[in-house]
């Protein structure tokens, strides 16, 4: 099992941080989530390089695309939409 921190866009509150904690651990072979509303870092264990490609095209869909990727206005949007979720399904 591997581990990395990986530092998002877009995440506003705890809402943000039970949807990402929800929707990535339904993920095959991804445990461990955490998430640091302070630093916008997401920690996570895995278990393989193809896993964590995943992962990030799940943050991606989700609306919090990696820091240094594009942030667009849909995106934005998205993210808006998955922290209401998060606050309607804690």
């Amino acid at each position: 099992m591997k581990n990395t921190t990986i530092k998002i866009q877009n995440l506003k509150c705890h809402g943000c941080a039970n949807t990402i904690i929800r929707q990535l651990t339904k993920l095959e072979g991804i445990s461990g989530v955490t998430v640091n509303n302070d630093t916008d870092e997401v920690t996570l264990n895995f278990e393989s390089d193809s896993q964590l490609v995943t992962v990030n095209k799940k943050f991606s869909k989700l609306g919090y695309p990696l820091v240094g990727e594009n942030n667009s206005l849909p995106k934005k949007a998205k993210s808006f939409v998955s922290c209401a979720v998060g606050r309607i399904s804690k």
